[in-house]
């Protein structure tokens, strides 16, 4: 009787985990700290309507390694969308890594200076005008025989420059959410785009860019495309942030905790793992057992019905694209379009799944008063 309980409270939690406001949740936390950033050049943007996307230190379990994620250009999945980058923030004795998001306003990355409009609070590197989005050319590289939606405004940098890259702690910022933070912290958002994931995943798969191998000084800074790794506009770093001495004897922490249950590589309905069927349930009462085990084939016919719908139509898309000779730029907005709605679907069916399982676990008897 309690198992089917424990089940569905347990789910309720990964549920309450997948289903908060943001996607800047807590990822994984080390003991020791990333890396300063290091300096380098802002590659020019390739076109209208893209975002620049900051450099970070990223965290390799399988190394126990940081390696650096270099800075692109991305287009913005939506249209009045802006990139929240992510940060490293000292919490109950360890580095704790917040995942970037995408959000109508900027919110809290840490104070950390990026650079190219990132000073640390806000981004003044552009801004949208109904759906057109400006680039500020005082703090980013824009050609403007291929960028026309430009302007130039003086950016008075208030803080003192430096290269740290993680907040709190020692010799981190010392930095706290706005008010103004905390409020766009709450506002919808949505995950990395497709583009950042294969930038980061690349990344990870690149022994020059780990920390123990460049010292802090990648051989690959950022890139005007995501994954154009080798392209003639790949910058490396001119110089480390700080010397970089991380401890002799490495550790190689497992996740904290995830912020999503669902792999950031999934874009399509065919690249979901399949879920296991839960267990047969044994509450003591046949009939309703066996209605469960109906009601949950059902279920489950029912969202394998909507992943084949949905699968379907992604791939007509895809044809019509290929009909269409569309360029690069419309293909990425297409399948960062994708990526969105595999995952809502997901979270539907998640939904869906814990909901079923909370009308079986059964109910405590009220015990009458005395």
């Amino acid at each position: 009787m309690h198992r089917i309980s424990i089940q569905a409270a347990l789910f309720a939690l990964v549920l309450l985990v997948i289903s908060a406001p943001s996607f800047g949740q807590v990822n994984i936390s080390v003991t020791f700290g990333p890396p300063a950033l290091p300096v380098y050049e802002q590659p020019q943007c390739p076109g209208d309507g893209y975002i620049w996307t900051p450099g970070y230190w990223a965290w390799s379990a399988d190394d126990g390694d940081y390696y650096w994620v270099p800075g692109t250009w991305v287009l913005a999945p939506e249209v009045g969308y802006l990139w929240t980058p992510p940060y490293w923030g000292w919490t109950d004795g360890a580095y704790v890594f917040h995942a970037g998001y995408w959000g109508p306003h900027v919110g809290f990355y840490g104070g950390i200076d990026y650079g190219f409009g990132y000073f640390g609070n806000g981004f003044e590197g552009g801004r949208w005008d109904h759906d057109h989005f400006f680039y500020n050319r005082s703090v980013t590289n824009v050609n403007v025989v291929n960028v026309h939606n430009v302007y130039n405004e003086r950016v008075v940098r208030n803080t003192t420059v430096n290269r740290v890259s993680y907040n709190g702690g020692q010799g981190g910022i010392e930095a706290r959410p706005t008010h103004e933070q905390e409020v766009a912290e709450h506002e919808r958002h949505l995950p990395p785009a497709a583009a950042q994931v294969k930038q980061r995943d690349d990344a990870r798969g690149n022994r020059e860019l780990r920390a123990s191998a460049n010292h802090g000084k990648p051989p690959i800074a950022a890139t005007d495309r995501a994954g154009d790794f080798t392209g003639h506009e790949a910058v490396p770093a001119r110089e480390a942030g700080a010397p970089y001495h991380p401890p002799a004897n490495r550790e190689r922490p497992e996740p904290r905790s995830e912020s999503s249950g669902h792999p950031n590589t999934v874009v399509h309905p065919n690249d979901v793992q399949p879920r296991e069927r839960p267990a047969a349930p044994n509450t003591g009462n046949p009939k309703l057992d066996k209605k469960y085990q109906q009601q949950q084939g059902k279920l489950q016919q029912k969202q394998a019905q909507e992943n084949q719908k949905l699968q379907q139509r992604q791939e007509k898309e895809h044809q019509q694209l290929a009909k269409q000779n569309a360029n690069e730029a419309k293909k990425q907005q297409t399948e960062e379009r994708h990526q969105q709605e595999t995952q809502h679907l997901q979270q539907r069916h998640e939904q869906q799944q814990e909901r079923l399982q909370q009308r079986q676990a059964p109910r405590k008897k009220e015990t009458p008063p005395k």
